[in-house]
């Protein structure tokens, strides 16, 4: 029983590492209901496939449209008659296959992509599957998350992050047919990158993720800014993890997303404290004034205490780090940084890769006691 466990353990685990070294199954447009969608051949051949026994060959410049219809697909090649199936692949022939994907919304939106593609229909929407390699796939998730105009450590650095993410949640969506949504449920992947150095960042880190003290992947969390000073998971998420700790971070207070101020009608502000429980009147607005030089768990005024990750959920504010004032009949919050402020300040790496950090510097300075290595030594729990 035990040698048969152990070969369970070994099979799962080597499959695991298989994975690592495979592609990865993106799902495309998560965030819209497709009826249709127009399919380019950008570069190199393709092949269309489909369960009924379909196969046709794409060349480059090719397109066709690809649509729901009646729980079904229909494939239209510009060159020949429709077809009605249950799925389609359209599978690349050559290594370096790509293609361009046109949803025909209100606002046509278009997108580039390597690989392959699956379409079904499938929970109401046309579901597209991009099957591309994890380099490539890293590389589209840096440009979508970093943006453009950055020091090439930096992207190392946003690589690093993004690749553990992936292999920790490899099997987020398992169950729906694919890995990952390219949607900020999972990681944002707007396509390839065509930036050198973000696909040179990619190809420089391959392989390489972020383990904690017991050799298990971390929470490998960013935001944009955090005002100077990052906050602990415990705060935002009530979990504590051991490298997600607070630190000081002089690099981002002069960045775009440092400081922002937000005001209301003493009735708003009022009217929504009530609502969060707050009991009683009063008629000294400064009661409600409440400093945070340092990042709080808690809103407090008189008696009445509301967690300050509420408040910033409630309200659409761009962080839970700021102070209230009293000015007149407004109140008015100052508040710093942008985003939940745990894990990595994406403005203050940005500054310390231009100071002359490397990647691995960076993330050393934002993930307290966790060692930057080769995926294969990633300890995998069953």
């Amino acid at each position: 029983m035990i040698r048969n466990l152990l070969i369970i353990i070994i099979s799962i685990t080597l499959n695991f590492y298989s994975a690592c070294n495979a592609q990865v199954k993106v799902r495309l447009f998560s965030g819209f209901k497709t009826e249709t969608a127009l399919f380019t051949v950008i570069n190199g051949n393709y092949r269309i496939s489909t369960p009924e026994g379909t196969s046709l060959l794409l060349s480059k410049g090719e397109i066709i449209l690809i649509s729901r219809f009646n729980g079904r697909i229909v494939v239209k090649p510009t060159s020949s008659r429709g077809i009605i199936c249950d799925s389609v692949l359209l599978k690349s022939l050559t290594d370096d296959g790509s293609f361009s994907l046109r949803l025909t919304v209100v606002e046509p939106l278009r997108q580039f992509y390597s690989g392959h593609l699956s379409c079904f229909s499938d929970m109401g929407t046309l579901l597209m599957i991009n099957n591309c390699s994890t380099d490539q796939y890293i590389a589209g998730v840096v440009r979508a998350e970093g943006g453009s105009g950055q020091k090439p450590e930096y992207y190392k650095t946003q690589a690093v992050i993004a690749r553990t993410y992936l292999y920790k949640y490899f099997d987020k969506h398992i169950s729906d047919g694919y890995n990952l949504c390219d949607d900020t449920h999972c990681q944002a992947f707007n396509g390839i990158s065509a930036d050198p150095s973000i696909v040179a960042a990619a190809k420089e880190t391959s392989n390489l993720v972020i383990l904690d003290r017991d050799s298990l992947l971390i929470i490998s969390a960013f935001h944009s800014n955090c005002g100077g000073e990052t906050s602990t998971a415990e705060d935002v998420w009530l979990t504590n993890q051991p490298y997600l700790k607070k630190v000081i971070d002089p690099y981002c207070i002069n960045s775009r997303n440092a400081k922002w101020q937000k005001s209301y009608s003493i009735e708003s502000w009022t009217g929504y404290l009530k609502k969060s429980g707050l009991t009683g009147t009063t008629n000294e607005m400064s009661s409600y004034n409440f400093r945070q030089n340092t990042r709080l768990a808690e809103y407090n005024t008189g008696q009445f205490t509301i967690p300050l990750r509420i408040m910033r959920s409630d309200m659409n504010l761009r962080s839970s780090f700021f102070s209230v004032v009293s000015l007149g009949d407004s109140i008015v919050l100052n508040g710093r940084g942008y985003g939940h402020g745990v894990g990595l300040c994406q403005e203050g790496a940005m500054v310390m890769a231009g100071k002359g950090f490397n990647f691995k510097q960076i993330i050393d300075f934002y993930y307290s006691d966790i060692i930057i290595t080769h995926i294969k030594y990633t300890k995998v729990i069953h």
